[in-house]
């Protein structure tokens, strides 16, 4: 059974991405759709200290961080904090190896408005609400046999 969706303005992100320009571009679509991101990182463990205090409704990382560090080590321990993780990487093949740690992946490059559309329909998808259409390029982890991209 689908529960109410809550109003985009009360909808938490967070979003880990080492391509700054590409971070602000997407909060800037993000927030005009009416979500509020609470971070930008590029870090590991900027981002936990991120949401230590603000637990996001859904993060955005990408594999590759700045430095050494790797999103799906991040996407492991947010997933240990049940965050939801989706994959925004152009690493496709090491998104879907570390499914169990995310919910989807939305496959790099995409547009802004590609990600609003996949936010929502994750948002969606996580209270069981199946009526909005899954954007195209957006793989959803969850273990059904329709999940994988065409």
């Amino acid at each position: 059974m689908a529960t109410a969706a809550p109003a985009a303005r009360d909808v938490r992100l967070l979003i880990v991405e080492d391509e700054i320009l590409a971070a602000m571009s997407l909060k800037d679509e993000l927030e005009d759709a009416g979500y509020r991101v609470m971070d930008l990182t590029c870090r590991h463990e900027e981002a936990l200290t991120a949401v230590r205090d603000c637990k996001p409704d859904l993060a955005l990382v990408n594999i590759r961080l700045q430095g050494r560090d790797d999103g799906i080590d991040l996407a492991r321990d947010l997933c240990g904090l049940d965050i939801p993780v989706l994959f925004i990487s152009g690493q496709v093949s090491r998104a879907r190896t570390a499914r169990t740690h995310a919910v989807g992946s939305l496959p790099k490059p995409y547009s802004p408005a590609d990600m609003v559309r996949a936010v929502a329909y994750l948002l969606a998808h996580l209270r069981g609400d199946e009526t909005p259409p899954r954007p195209k390029n957006l793989e959803v982890f969850d273990g059904s046999p329709d999940v994988a991209a065409a």
